[in-house]
């Protein structure tokens, strides 16, 4: 075997490797998937339906689902599959979507019995399509109508057995009315659903006056779920014009002053059961949600609920701005109206979108009146005929009697009374019951009757002011049958009550202690005065800074890394004297090996940071510049880092310091000497001089701590300076 093995690895000879251009390979192998994906999967269509969501529906409209009794879900996946192989799975979890139970649809386009989950719930899974039963909704009759008068184009399916629709001939735009998602190659789909009546309406005044302004009669868009939609006319108007944008969206809740609780009744469309309660408990196990005891999904047959319930003396209005800003119980949906016209694909505005459906509605109605009128003209041309034997009903008789061959019978009625084939073969079609005057008589009754329906047909057809009033008149019986009250309500953006967390926030005086190791202690001022505790530190670790504040301050902390990090003195926990306190490094998310270096309270932020570098110079910046409006932690280039830093402080105002440089000397200067730069990253002046070769400036302090109690032997008008070396009376009171 081992000999075999050798023989052939031996003999072996590697197939040739043909080179192929990047180009080449994506345009051959990449293209006609990704084509396939827009066209034939991803992206709806003006019918408003996805190529699965069209094959499903025409399956169970030519299984009599339309008006018929329910049957099992798996009895039309199979059915399905005859038109769609991509398996049982995909199929149902497509009709899943499409269903009353689901509630993803404001109007459901199947009836369904059994238990299809919830859109609002992720983990509330779908029983399997044997226990489940579904049929047509009645509003499907909308979709199907005059299907089978040439009102769309047919095509085959894939094994080429059947036809099926390419898009079906919807009477309203459900493009608009329900909501769709898809996500292709390099493109996406996401359009909002529209209330029914608003959209057929606004259709009819459309068609009336183009000019029209549609945001008059369907303001906003509307969803299954209800909730809130916080309305800017001005938001809205650009989304209505380009396609895209998108608005916010808030949950409905009561308050229960019985049990104490919130109970959330309507949620945004685009969040989850689970994603909000998962949210929210992550909050309260962060401390940052210390109003709420519970919160719990009490959703059943009653309908949708989730309760949270709250401690003692909460503000209820107050507690849901808060979650409103926190959590998905406020949420945006974003509009990207894509959709395929003619194959390929569009983002466009409502005007377009109705546009684009009135002329495929035309197109439709158009074919419907061809195959009605080719139909009733066939019918006049064969009464036509039978009208002509009524002038002699014994010599078609005598005909046909006396012709000794079957196939000279039509041959000779033709002959006989001026007749074409079709007539002639009609004629010989009669019963000989029915070759009778009265008969006839009433046959023939109807020709003046298709006359004048087929002048009118032809009078419709051949006018587009007509075919707009047939359509306008078909919305509005749709949209008083199918209509209902819009679901969600609008709230203008100057009755929206913002959200503030500093009016949250409790404020209360504490103290800073932070070790040179890089821990931090929030000790609150009550605690301060009641302990005779020390400060339990790690070895070898001391106190370097201490500083008042207050719980609603924030911190800017400087690092070795010439980065800034900021965070909020209410989300850091309080702690005690006798405890480590928090780890900043930790806390802040630094970088492997970053340090605390400088830790400042901003308040307003007043005055200055000062920045001295071991090469002699320093840098003088507004504080205002580490102001930021978003709520970013982490600043770069905080400072320079062209020079190890030495020393850096927070000044209110200028001041008198005191430089020390590693070979004993010493520069007293005030800082408004020193330029006042507008770029954080800047190195500054020099200040400084550095003469001996090798020494570096070690520390600055302000004058008061420096030990030195004359520093006019120190000083020096102007800049930059060597300094005088340190008298033997004096001290020096290094900051590092």
């Amino acid at each position: 075997m081992a000999k075999k093995k050798k023989e052939i690895e031996e003999n072996y000879i590697p197939a040739p490797i043909n080179e192929q251009l990047i180009t080449e390979t994506l345009e051959t192998n990449y293209m006609p998937y990704a084509m396939s994906v827009i066209v034939s999967r991803a992206i709806p269509e003006i019918d408003g339906l996805k190529p699965a969501h069209r094959k499903l529906l025409f399956t169970m409209y030519k299984m009599g689902l339309l008006g018929g009794k329910l049957t099992k879900s798996a009895n039309v996946v199979g059915q399905t599959m005859k038109l769609n192989p991509h398996g049982d799975s995909a199929i149902y979890e497509t009709m899943v979507r499409l269903t009353r139970g689901n509630e993803a649809l404001l109007h459901p386009l199947i009836e369904s019995q059994g238990n299809f989950g919830k859109q609002y719930s992720r983990d509330m899974a779908y029983a399997a399509s044997r226990y489940t039963e579904v049929r047509l909704d009645p509003i499907c009759q909308e979709f199907f109508g005059d299907i089978n008068k040439n009102t769309v184009r047919f095509v085959d399916n894939y094994d080429g057995e059947m036809k099926e629709p390419t898009l079906l001939p919807v009477s309203f735009p459900n493009i608009l009315v329900n909501p769709n998602q898809g996500i292709a190659v390099g493109m996406a789909s996401n359009i909002c659903s529209f209330n029914l009546r608003e959209v057929c309406l606004a259709t009819i005044e459309h068609l009336k006056h183009p000019k029209a302004d549609i945001l008059e009669l369907m303001p906003a868009p509307d969803f299954p779920l209800g909730a809130e939609l916080l309305y800017d006319e001005a938001q809205m108007r650009e989304i209505y014009e380009t396609g895209r944008g998108s608005f916010k969206m808030r949950a409905v809740y009561e308050y229960d002053k019985t049990n104490n609780c919130i109970e959330i009744k309507e949620i945004p469309y685009t969040t989850t059961i689970e994603a909000i309660l998962s949210k929210v408990m992550d909050l309260v196990k962060a401390n940052k949600l210390k109003e709420i005891s519970d919160a719990r999904d009490e959703t059943g047959l009653n309908g949708f609920k989730l309760t949270f319930d709250l401690k003692r003396g909460v503000d209820p209005d107050a507690l849901m701005l808060k979650l409103y800003k926190l959590t998905p119980l406020e949420d945006s949906f974003a509009c990207n109206f894509n959709l395929l016209i003619d194959n390929v694909p569009m983002v466009l505005g409502v005007k377009q979108i109705l546009d684009e459906w009135i002329k495929f509605r035309t197109g439709a109605i158009k074919n419907s009146l061809k195959f009605d009128i080719d139909r009733k003209s066939e019918k006049l041309h064969l009464l036509t005929g039978l009208k002509k034997i009524l002038l002699d009903i014994d010599k078609a008789i005598s005909i046909i009697r006396h012709t000794e061959k079957e196939a000279d019978v039509i041959p000779n009625l033709m002959s006989g009374f001026s007749l074409d084939k079709l007539q002639a073969e009609y004629i010989a079609e009669i019963k000989l019951r029915n070759l009778n005057k009265e008969y006839i008589l009433n046959r023939t009754s109807e020709i003046e009757r298709l006359i004048e329906e087929i002048d009118e047909l032809n009078r419709i057809l051949s006018s587009e002011t007509e075919l707009k009033k047939l359509i306008a008149k078909q919305l509005k019986v749709i949209a008083d049958k199918y209509g209902k009250e819009r679901r969600t309500k609008l709230i203008k953006s100057e009755e929206i009550e913002e959200y503030f967390e500093e009016k949250f926030v409790d404020d209360y005086p504490l103290t800073l202690f932070i070790s040179k190791d890089g821990y931090l202690k929030k000790v609150s001022a009550v605690s301060l005065r009641s302990t005779t505790s020390e400060h339990k530190l790690k070895e070898n670790d001391q106190i370097v800074q201490t500083i008042e504040a207050s719980n609603k301050d924030e911190i800017i902390v400087f690092t070795d890394k010439c980065s800034a990090y900021k965070a909020r003195l209410c989300d850091i926990p309080d702690s005690k004297v006798s405890a480590l306190g928090e780890y900043l490094p930790s806390i802040l998310g630094f970088e492997q090996g970053e340090k605390a270096l400088y830790t400042v309270v901003p308040k307003d932020y007043k005055g200055y940071m000062l920045f001295a570098f071991q090469n002699g110079k320093m840098a003088k910046v507004e504080l205002k510049n580490y102001e930021t409006k978003s709520n970013r932690k982490r600043l770069i280039n905080a400072y320079s880092d062209k020079s190890e830093i030495c020393s850096m402080m927070w000044i209110l105002e200028d001041t008198e310091i005191v430089a020390f440089t590693d070979n004993n000397k010493v520069l007293c200067v005030d800082t408004d000497k020193i330029p006042l730069k507008s770029t954080k990253s800047t190195q500054g002046v020099q200040v400084m001089k550095i003469t001996k070769k090798g020494a570096i400036l070690t520390s600055v302090v302000l004058s008061k701590d420096s030990g030195i109690t004359d520093t006019k032997h120190y000083k020096t008008k102007n800049i930059p300076a060597a300094g005088s070396f340190l008298r033997a009376d004096d001290t020096q009171l290094s900051l590092f």
